[in-house]
């Protein structure tokens, strides 16, 4: 019982996604399985910290990541976080737990050389797919959006009078997004060829599949992989790794830290922070061209 109010808190009062509220579900039932398996406890509410330590260790026996393991622990630390809020315990039996240790993980961003051989060089179709790609390229780069806020824009979320964007963003923040100027001329481009589509099952959203149906983001992630494996060695090549371009390139062009945070709808300037590393490496460079001892 106490899940299922924690899963309904989530979703209520965090306005947590319905992706993120199953991911907690799925962490406490495994941890919930492995303590009535290995050690016959029927309820976790009443946790002692050695087991949940055992539970861990199974979890790096299985190979894995530290990463992972830590999501899997900050799922079982909300939880007795909330049975502490709603008084069923005292405290959490993870109140002295320290994070397992992880590797930083470096995303590197497109260049600016690979933006525009995107967007100027590579021949997108001349059709509704071909138009939705390209635009979906450009917001994603120009706007520095999440995924989902792209997935569900819909058609009033543009003004053009403004050249703004409205997106509703995590924990249903809403945040208004400036478009450039070829940024609406795409969309209105885009909207005609949308218009010409025989059937369309979600006419409140923007982006649409050609069967007329809301895109999903596995879409979104195979069309940025797809066109970016034509101009890019990287490795990875996401969304995510456009949203991280699109501040790195901001930072490097001097924009101020507290803008592009409000940009990328960032709660605190921490987050926004790690987009820094580019932009300090870029600042070197200047600094060894222009400084006058360098040249000695």
């Amino acid at each position: 019982m106490s899940v299922v109010a924690f899963t309904s808190y989530l979703r209520l009062e965090k306005n947590y996604s319905e992706h993120t509220v199953k991911a907690y579900e799925r962490d406490i039932e495994e941890f919930s399985m492995f303590c009535k398996q290995d050690h016959q406890v029927e309820s976790i509410d009443s946790m002692d910290y050695p087991i949940i330590r055992n539970w861990i260790v199974s979890l790096s026996n299985t190979g894995l990541s530290n990463r992972s393991i830590n999501r899997k622990i900050s799922s079982l630390q909300a939880y007795y976080k909330f049975l502490m809020k709603i008084g069923e315990i005292k405290s959490t039996p993870l109140a002295k737990h320290k994070a397992l240790k992880t590797e930083k993980k470096v995303e590197v961003p497109f260049s600016e050389q690979e933006m525009d051989e995107i967007l100027s060089e590579i021949p997108f179709e001349d059709n509704f797919e071909g138009m939705r790609d390209k635009l979906i390229i450009e917001l994603l780069y120009t706007t520095g959006m999440r995924r989902t806020e792209l997935v569900n824009l819909n058609l009033g979320a543009v003004d053009f009078s403004n050249a703004t964007l409205k997106v509703l963003g995590k924990r249903n923040k809403e945040r208004i997004l400036p478009l450039l100027p070829a940024t609406v001329e795409l969309i209105k481009e885009y909207l005609i060829y949308r218009s010409r589509l025989q059937k369309i099952e979600n006419p409140a959203f923007i982006f649409l599949t050609k069967e007329g149906a809301k895109i999903y983001e596995t879409l979104v992630y195979r069309i940025i992989n797809k066109y970016f494996s034509l101009v890019s060695p990287k490795v990875k090549k996401s969304p995510h790794i456009l949203r991280h371009t699109f501040a790195t390139h901001l930072l490097n062009g001097g924009a101020d830290l507290n803008s592009v945070k409000e940009l990328l709808g960032h709660s605190s300037l921490a987050s926004t922070q790690v987009y820094t590393h580019n932009s300090i490496a870029e600042l070197k460079k200047v600094h060894q061209k222009a400084h006058p001892r360098n040249k000695k």
